[in-house]
Protein backbone atom coordinates (compact mmCIF):
# COMPACT_ATOMS: atom_id res chain seq x y z
CA UNK A 1 0.00 0.00 0.00
CA UNK A 2 1.09 3.60 -0.50
CA UNK A 3 3.34 5.10 2.15
CA UNK A 4 4.43 8.62 3.12
CA UNK A 5 7.71 7.94 1.30
CA UNK A 6 5.76 7.28 -1.90
CA UNK A 7 3.98 10.62 -1.52
CA UNK A 8 7.24 12.48 -0.89
CA UNK A 9 9.28 10.92 -3.70
CA UNK A 10 6.71 10.21 -6.41
CA UNK A 11 4.33 12.36 -8.43
CA UNK A 12 0.79 12.06 -9.76
CA UNK A 13 0.93 12.80 -13.48
CA UNK A 14 -2.16 13.94 -15.36
CA UNK A 15 -1.73 13.75 -19.14
CA UNK A 16 -4.09 15.42 -21.61
CA UNK A 17 -4.56 13.09 -24.57
CA UNK A 18 -7.69 14.73 -25.98
CA UNK A 19 -5.56 15.76 -28.94
CA UNK A 20 -3.78 13.24 -31.13
CA UNK A 21 -1.19 12.00 -28.69
CA UNK A 22 0.19 8.57 -27.89
CA UNK A 23 1.85 6.89 -24.93
CA UNK A 24 4.55 4.28 -25.33
CA UNK A 25 7.33 2.67 -23.34
CA UNK A 26 10.93 3.09 -24.48
CA UNK A 27 14.12 2.25 -22.57
CA UNK A 28 12.21 1.96 -19.32
CA UNK A 29 10.58 5.38 -19.64
CA UNK A 30 7.10 6.52 -20.51
CA UNK A 31 7.06 8.70 -23.63
CA UNK A 32 4.26 11.10 -24.54
CA UNK A 33 4.31 11.79 -28.27
CA UNK A 34 2.43 14.06 -30.64
CA UNK A 35 2.29 13.82 -34.41
CA UNK A 36 3.53 17.01 -36.08
CA UNK A 37 3.72 17.14 -39.88
CA UNK A 38 3.63 13.34 -40.09
CA UNK A 39 6.50 13.05 -37.62
CA UNK A 40 6.45 11.90 -34.01
CA UNK A 41 7.48 14.61 -31.56
CA UNK A 42 8.33 13.63 -27.99
CA UNK A 43 6.58 16.01 -25.60
CA UNK A 44 7.87 14.57 -22.35
CA UNK A 45 9.62 11.58 -20.81
CA UNK A 46 8.53 10.17 -17.46
CA UNK A 47 10.66 7.68 -15.50
CA UNK A 48 8.39 5.04 -13.95
CA UNK A 49 10.32 5.25 -10.66
CA UNK A 50 8.93 8.78 -10.18
CA UNK A 51 5.29 8.00 -10.99
CA UNK A 52 2.79 7.40 -8.19
CA UNK A 53 -0.26 7.43 -10.47
CA UNK A 54 -0.84 8.11 -14.14
CA UNK A 55 -4.13 9.79 -15.06
CA UNK A 56 -4.78 9.98 -18.80
CA UNK A 57 -7.60 12.22 -20.01
CA UNK A 58 -8.77 11.13 -23.45
CA UNK A 59 -8.58 7.98 -25.54
CA UNK A 60 -5.37 5.96 -25.82
CA UNK A 61 -4.26 2.43 -26.58
CA UNK A 62 -3.18 0.57 -23.44
CA UNK A 63 -0.33 -1.76 -24.39
CA UNK A 64 1.08 -4.80 -22.62
CA UNK A 65 4.50 -3.15 -21.99
CA UNK A 66 2.73 -0.19 -20.37
CA UNK A 67 0.75 -2.41 -17.98
CA UNK A 68 3.86 -4.48 -17.21
CA UNK A 69 5.80 -1.35 -16.25
CA UNK A 70 2.91 -0.07 -14.12
CA UNK A 71 2.77 -3.43 -12.36
CA UNK A 72 6.51 -3.55 -11.76
CA UNK A 73 6.69 -0.04 -10.28
CA UNK A 74 3.27 -0.11 -8.55
CA UNK A 75 1.84 2.70 -10.67
CA UNK A 76 -1.93 3.20 -10.74
CA UNK A 77 -3.14 3.69 -14.31
CA UNK A 78 -6.41 5.53 -14.93
CA UNK A 79 -7.89 6.44 -18.31
CA UNK A 80 -10.63 9.06 -18.08
CA UNK A 81 -13.14 10.70 -20.39
CA UNK A 82 -13.13 14.52 -20.75
CA UNK A 83 -15.55 14.73 -17.80
CA UNK A 84 -12.91 12.82 -15.76
CA UNK A 85 -15.08 9.69 -15.49
CA UNK A 86 -12.75 6.68 -15.28
CA UNK A 87 -13.33 4.21 -18.12
CA UNK A 88 -10.29 2.05 -17.39
CA UNK A 89 -8.60 1.54 -14.05
CA UNK A 90 -5.71 -0.65 -13.04
CA UNK A 91 -3.81 -0.77 -9.75
CA UNK A 92 -1.82 -3.66 -8.39
CA UNK A 93 -1.78 -2.23 -4.85
CA UNK A 94 -5.53 -2.23 -4.28
CA UNK A 95 -6.49 -5.71 -5.45
CA UNK A 96 -5.87 -7.64 -2.22
CA UNK A 97 -6.94 -5.14 0.42
CA UNK A 98 -9.62 -7.37 1.91
CA UNK A 99 -8.99 -6.04 5.44
CA UNK A 100 -10.14 -2.58 4.39
CA UNK A 101 -13.37 -3.88 2.89
CA UNK A 102 -13.99 -6.06 5.92
CA UNK A 103 -13.79 -2.95 8.10
CA UNK A 104 -16.18 -1.15 5.76
CA UNK A 105 -18.76 -3.93 5.95
CA UNK A 106 -18.49 -4.15 9.75
CA UNK A 107 -18.77 -0.39 10.28
CA UNK A 108 -21.70 0.39 12.57
CA UNK A 109 -24.39 2.74 11.25
CA UNK A 110 -24.72 4.28 14.70
CA UNK A 111 -21.07 5.39 14.63
CA UNK A 112 -21.18 9.05 13.54
CA UNK A 113 -17.57 10.02 14.32
CA UNK A 114 -16.42 9.92 10.70
CA UNK A 115 -19.63 11.46 9.38
CA UNK A 116 -19.38 14.39 11.80
CA UNK A 117 -15.82 15.10 10.69
CA UNK A 118 -16.84 15.15 7.03
CA UNK A 119 -19.77 17.49 7.64
CA UNK A 120 -17.68 19.69 9.92
CA UNK A 121 -15.01 20.09 7.22
CA UNK A 122 -17.66 20.89 4.60
CA UNK A 123 -19.32 23.60 6.71
CA UNK A 124 -15.92 25.09 7.66
CA UNK A 125 -15.09 25.44 3.97
CA UNK A 126 -18.50 26.96 3.28
CA UNK A 127 -17.70 29.61 5.89
CA UNK A 128 -14.30 30.22 4.29
CA UNK A 129 -15.94 30.58 0.88
CA UNK A 130 -18.34 33.18 2.25
CA UNK A 131 -15.48 35.06 3.89
CA UNK A 132 -13.57 35.13 0.59
CA UNK A 133 -16.44 37.04 -1.04
CA UNK A 134 -15.73 39.93 1.42
CA UNK A 135 -19.42 40.80 1.39
CA UNK A 136 -20.97 42.51 4.42
CA UNK A 137 -24.66 42.22 3.52
CA UNK A 138 -27.20 40.71 5.88
CA UNK A 139 -27.53 37.40 4.00
CA UNK A 140 -23.80 36.74 4.08
CA UNK A 141 -23.48 37.72 7.73
CA UNK A 142 -26.40 35.48 8.70
CA UNK A 143 -25.03 32.56 6.69
CA UNK A 144 -21.61 32.86 8.37
CA UNK A 145 -23.24 33.00 11.80
CA UNK A 146 -25.22 29.85 11.01
CA UNK A 147 -22.05 28.11 9.85
CA UNK A 148 -20.33 29.05 13.12
CA UNK A 149 -23.27 27.90 15.22
CA UNK A 150 -23.41 24.56 13.40
CA UNK A 151 -19.68 23.98 13.87
CA UNK A 152 -20.05 24.52 17.61
CA UNK A 153 -22.88 21.95 17.84
CA UNK A 154 -21.83 19.14 15.47
CA UNK A 155 -19.83 17.13 17.99
CA UNK A 156 -22.84 17.00 20.33
CA UNK A 157 -25.08 15.24 17.79
CA UNK A 158 -25.72 11.55 18.33
CA UNK A 159 -28.62 11.28 15.92
CA UNK A 160 -28.02 10.74 12.20
CA UNK A 161 -31.12 12.65 11.10
CA UNK A 162 -30.12 15.69 13.16
CA UNK A 163 -26.69 15.67 11.53
CA UNK A 164 -28.28 15.59 8.08
CA UNK A 165 -30.70 18.30 9.11
CA UNK A 166 -28.03 20.75 10.26
CA UNK A 167 -26.03 20.17 7.08
CA UNK A 168 -29.07 20.90 4.91
CA UNK A 169 -30.03 23.96 6.96
CA UNK A 170 -26.56 25.50 6.69
CA UNK A 171 -26.27 24.70 2.98
CA UNK A 172 -29.55 26.46 2.23
CA UNK A 173 -28.33 29.70 3.82
CA UNK A 174 -24.87 29.31 2.32
CA UNK A 175 -26.09 28.92 -1.28
CA UNK A 176 -28.58 31.78 -0.94
CA UNK A 177 -25.82 34.14 0.23
CA UNK A 178 -23.04 32.86 -2.03
CA UNK A 179 -25.03 33.06 -5.27
CA UNK A 180 -27.27 35.98 -4.33
CA UNK A 181 -26.03 38.02 -7.32
CA UNK A 182 -26.83 35.19 -9.75
CA UNK A 183 -30.63 35.17 -9.38
CA UNK A 184 -30.44 32.17 -7.03
CA UNK A 185 -33.70 30.23 -6.60
CA UNK A 186 -32.54 27.34 -4.44
CA UNK A 187 -30.42 24.22 -4.74
CA UNK A 188 -32.23 21.54 -6.75
CA UNK A 189 -29.86 18.71 -7.69
CA UNK A 190 -30.50 17.12 -11.08
CA UNK A 191 -33.77 19.00 -11.67
CA UNK A 192 -32.04 21.47 -14.05
CA UNK A 193 -34.46 24.30 -13.40
CA UNK A 194 -31.85 27.06 -13.84
CA UNK A 195 -28.38 27.45 -15.31
CA UNK A 196 -26.56 27.83 -11.96
CA UNK A 197 -27.88 24.48 -10.74
CA UNK A 198 -26.92 22.83 -14.02
CA UNK A 199 -23.40 24.29 -13.84
CA UNK A 200 -23.05 23.05 -10.24
CA UNK A 201 -24.30 19.58 -11.20
CA UNK A 202 -21.74 19.33 -14.01
CA UNK A 203 -18.95 20.46 -11.70
CA UNK A 204 -19.95 18.12 -8.88
CA UNK A 205 -20.05 15.20 -11.33
CA UNK A 206 -16.52 15.97 -12.50
CA UNK A 207 -15.35 16.30 -8.87
CA UNK A 208 -17.06 12.98 -8.07
CA UNK A 209 -15.28 11.25 -10.96
CA UNK A 210 -11.90 12.70 -9.99
CA UNK A 211 -12.16 11.63 -6.34
CA UNK A 212 -13.30 8.17 -7.39
CA UNK A 213 -9.98 7.67 -9.17
CA UNK A 214 -8.07 8.28 -5.93
CA UNK A 215 -10.35 6.16 -3.76
CA UNK A 216 -9.86 3.22 -6.12
CA UNK A 217 -6.11 3.36 -5.51
CA UNK A 218 -6.59 2.06 -1.96
CA UNK A 219 -9.08 -0.73 -2.62
CA UNK A 220 -12.20 0.77 -1.02
CA UNK A 221 -15.64 -0.61 -1.79
CA UNK A 222 -16.97 2.58 -3.34
CA UNK A 223 -20.59 1.72 -2.54
CA UNK A 224 -20.13 1.64 1.25
CA UNK A 225 -20.01 5.04 2.95
CA UNK A 226 -20.16 6.31 6.52
CA UNK A 227 -22.38 9.37 6.05
CA UNK A 228 -24.24 8.61 2.85
CA UNK A 229 -25.96 5.29 3.42
CA UNK A 230 -26.03 2.42 0.94
CA UNK A 231 -28.36 2.92 -2.01
CA UNK A 232 -28.72 0.94 -5.21
CA UNK A 233 -25.86 1.79 -7.62
CA UNK A 234 -24.81 4.86 -5.57
CA UNK A 235 -21.12 5.10 -4.75
CA UNK A 236 -21.80 6.36 -1.26
CA UNK A 237 -18.15 6.51 -0.20
CA UNK A 238 -17.35 8.97 -3.01
CA UNK A 239 -20.35 11.06 -1.96
CA UNK A 240 -18.75 11.16 1.50
CA UNK A 241 -15.24 12.03 0.40
CA UNK A 242 -16.27 14.83 -1.94
CA UNK A 243 -18.14 16.80 0.76
CA UNK A 244 -15.13 18.87 1.96
CA UNK A 245 -14.20 19.65 -1.66
CA UNK A 246 -17.58 20.85 -2.95
CA UNK A 247 -16.68 24.48 -2.29
CA UNK A 248 -14.01 24.21 -4.99
CA UNK A 249 -16.80 23.76 -7.53
CA UNK A 250 -18.96 26.47 -5.94
CA UNK A 251 -16.06 28.92 -6.22
CA UNK A 252 -15.27 27.82 -9.77
CA UNK A 253 -18.88 28.36 -10.91
CA UNK A 254 -19.23 31.74 -9.21
CA UNK A 255 -15.93 32.95 -10.63
CA UNK A 256 -16.75 31.71 -14.14
CA UNK A 257 -20.11 33.51 -14.23
CA UNK A 258 -18.56 36.70 -12.84
CA UNK A 259 -15.81 36.56 -15.48
CA UNK A 260 -18.35 35.83 -18.27
CA UNK A 261 -16.69 32.47 -18.96
CA UNK A 262 -20.08 30.89 -18.20
CA UNK A 263 -23.26 32.47 -19.49
CA UNK A 264 -26.98 31.73 -19.63
CA UNK A 265 -26.60 31.86 -23.44
CA UNK A 266 -24.56 28.64 -23.23
CA UNK A 267 -27.69 26.71 -22.22
CA UNK A 268 -30.86 25.75 -24.01
CA UNK A 269 -34.30 25.06 -22.51
CA UNK A 270 -35.71 21.66 -23.47
CA UNK A 271 -38.93 20.38 -21.88
CA UNK A 272 -38.56 22.78 -18.92
CA UNK A 273 -34.95 21.68 -18.32
CA UNK A 274 -31.82 23.71 -18.99
CA UNK A 275 -29.11 21.82 -20.85
CA UNK A 276 -25.59 22.87 -21.74
CA UNK A 277 -25.11 23.28 -25.49
CA UNK A 278 -22.92 20.57 -26.98
CA UNK A 279 -20.45 23.00 -28.55
CA UNK A 280 -19.83 24.56 -25.11
CA UNK A 281 -19.14 21.30 -23.31
CA UNK A 282 -15.37 21.28 -23.91
CA UNK A 283 -15.03 24.87 -22.67
CA UNK A 284 -16.86 24.11 -19.43
CA UNK A 285 -14.96 20.86 -18.85
CA UNK A 286 -11.66 22.70 -19.32
CA UNK A 287 -12.50 25.26 -16.63
CA UNK A 288 -13.48 22.57 -14.12
CA UNK A 289 -10.45 20.52 -15.12
CA UNK A 290 -8.08 23.44 -14.49
CA UNK A 291 -9.66 24.10 -11.08
CA UNK A 292 -9.26 20.49 -9.91
CA UNK A 293 -5.95 19.39 -11.42
CA UNK A 294 -3.99 21.87 -9.29
CA UNK A 295 -5.55 20.16 -6.24
CA UNK A 296 -4.62 16.61 -7.22
CA UNK A 297 -1.98 16.23 -4.49
CA UNK A 298 -4.32 17.70 -1.85
CA UNK A 299 -7.04 15.22 -2.82
CA UNK A 300 -4.66 12.26 -2.82
CA UNK A 301 -3.26 13.18 0.60
CA UNK A 302 -6.79 13.59 1.96
CA UNK A 303 -7.90 10.15 0.74
CA UNK A 304 -4.64 8.61 1.96
CA UNK A 305 -5.09 10.09 5.44
CA UNK A 306 -8.76 9.04 5.48
CA UNK A 307 -7.69 5.49 4.61
CA UNK A 308 -5.19 5.38 7.47
CA UNK A 309 -7.74 6.71 9.96
CA UNK A 310 -10.39 4.28 8.77
CA UNK A 311 -8.05 1.31 9.13
CA UNK A 312 -7.25 2.43 12.70
CA UNK A 313 -10.89 3.47 13.33
CA UNK A 314 -9.58 6.66 14.92
CA UNK A 315 -10.62 10.25 14.19
CA UNK A 316 -8.93 11.94 17.15
CA UNK A 317 -5.56 13.07 15.82
CA UNK A 318 -4.88 12.41 12.18
CA UNK A 319 -8.29 12.73 10.50
CA UNK A 320 -7.73 14.69 7.28
CA UNK A 321 -8.92 18.24 6.79
CA UNK A 322 -9.09 20.07 3.50
CA UNK A 323 -8.76 23.82 3.94
CA UNK A 324 -10.14 25.81 1.03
Amino acid sequence: MYTHKDIETKTIFVINCLQERTLRVSNGELLLEEEVEEKKKILTKLPFQKILALFVVGHIKVTTPLIEKCQRFNVALVVMKPNLRPVFYWSNAAEANFLLRQKQYNFQKTDLDFAKKLVENKIANQMRALEKTRKKDSMTIRAKLECGAALSMINEFEDYNKLMGIEGFVSKSYFAAYFQDQDWKGRCPRIKRDVINVALDIGYTILFNFIECFARMFGFDLYVGVYHRMWFKRKSLICDLMEPFRCLIDHCVLLAFNRKQFSAKDFTLVKQEYRLKYDKTADYYRIYYDALIVRKVDIFKYVHAYYRCFMKHDVTDAFPEFVM
